[in-house]
């Protein structure tokens, strides 16, 4: 998917910030222990301390949720050449969070893997 994402944590009890659901995706999740949000890293205020320079991939669904395994084959590749990975799963699909610089090793080994990268020319963006 087009574009750099940054991943912020707040307080269990923390509002949901406005600046959260600016970008055309965000994940905003919220457990006893906190709250994260996934959004565009330019929607991110410059003085918050967030995680930045994710880059993300869009796992083509829908997946049944019976359907196992679908994480674990990206995940496992990617654990075995030491590339940190953050995920989302949707109703009908999973996104994969990787750091920008870790691109070039991450498309080779999923590609390595049997996965076809679709546009990327995105993550040149």
């Amino acid at each position: 998917m087009e574009g750099r994402y940054a991943i912020a944590k707040f307080p269990c009890d923390a509002e949901i910030p406005a600046w959260a659901a600016g970008a055309a995706f965000f994940s905003v999740t919220r457990t006893l222990e906190e709250l994260s949000v996934v959004t565009a890293e330019a929607s991110v205020p410059a003085e918050l301390n967030a995680s930045r320079g994710w880059r993300m991939f869009k796992v083509h669904g829908p997946f049944s949720f019976d359907e196992t395994g679908v994480v674990a084959a990206l995940a496992n590749p990617l654990a075995r050449v030491g590339v940190g990975i953050f995920v989302i799963s949707t109703f009908d699909t999973d996104y994969l969070l990787v750091q920008h610089e870790e691109i070039p090793v991450v498309v080779e080994t999923l590609e390595h893997a049997g996965h076809k990268i679709l546009n990327l020319e995105l993550l040149n963006t």
